[in-house]
């Protein structure tokens, strides 16, 4: 499917694959969790692309040059939880330097309606990027809560990343928070009749951490 407009489809081959094996109902917990982990690597290579460089004056063994690192402070990796764990640790392993904010929500089964039942961040995030992460956008309901409790603490730098996301999702995140853009590594059918993502690859959190 063609991404609209604010959606970036990461198509690299090597997150495709992945992503076809997540996808794989006979996928055991163990590998499940080591996919997620590095298609998150992958999509953090991405979404930090345009990051502003500086350049500094470096002594190599043979000479003294100029050479470019990143400006600014720090990234925030703001994880939804509890599924967003799963994606934390494959950023990490390529920004390693960068603060974590735990935005806890679960969809209440009967309204399906965003209960928050914890936040932390970090300082000063009016003047960080932070990047969000959740495995799926479904109906993009905890995904529109968590950007607006980000906002509310002082965000103004928001991405989402995810890894799979339904036309509905993007629809919903996308007129609630049209600033703030998203990437993904799929985007699917649509939604079942529970809010589920199809043909997709089940619940994600249960997958993860093998609940179900």
């Amino acid at each position: 499917m063609k991404a609209p407009q604010g959606v970036t489809l990461v198509d690299h081959p090597l997150v495709q694959h992945k992503l076809t094996r997540l996808r794989d109902r006979n996928t055991s917990t163990k590998t499940f969790r080591e996919l997620v982990r590095e298609i998150a690597t992958l999509l953090c290579y991405e979404v930090t692309r345009d990051l502003a460089l500086t350049q500094r004056e470096v002594e190599t063994p043979l000479e003294v040059t100029t050479a470019p690192e990143i400006a600014g402070k720090k990234l925030v990796f703001a994880s939804i939880l509890r599924a967003g764990e799963g994606m934390l640790e494959g950023m990490l392993n390529l920004v390693p330097s960068a603060r974590v904010a735990h935005v806890g929500l679960y969809r209440d089964p009967q309204t399906r309606a965003a209960v928050e039942y914890y936040f932390k961040v970090s300082e000063s995030l009016a003047e960080r990027q932070v990047i969000v992460i959740d495995p799926m956008l479904a109906t993009g309901v905890s995904a529109r809560a968590a950007l607006e409790r980000l906002k509310e603490a002082g965000a103004r730098d928001l991405r989402f990343v995810c890894i799979l996301a339904a036309p509905e999702g993007i629809e919903a995140l996308r007129g609630d928070h049209p600033d703030v853009p998203i990437w993904c590594a799929g985007i699917d059918r649509g939604l079942d009749d529970h809010g589920y993502i199809v043909p997709g690859l089940g619940d994600a959190g249960d997958r993860l951490y093998g609940t179900r």
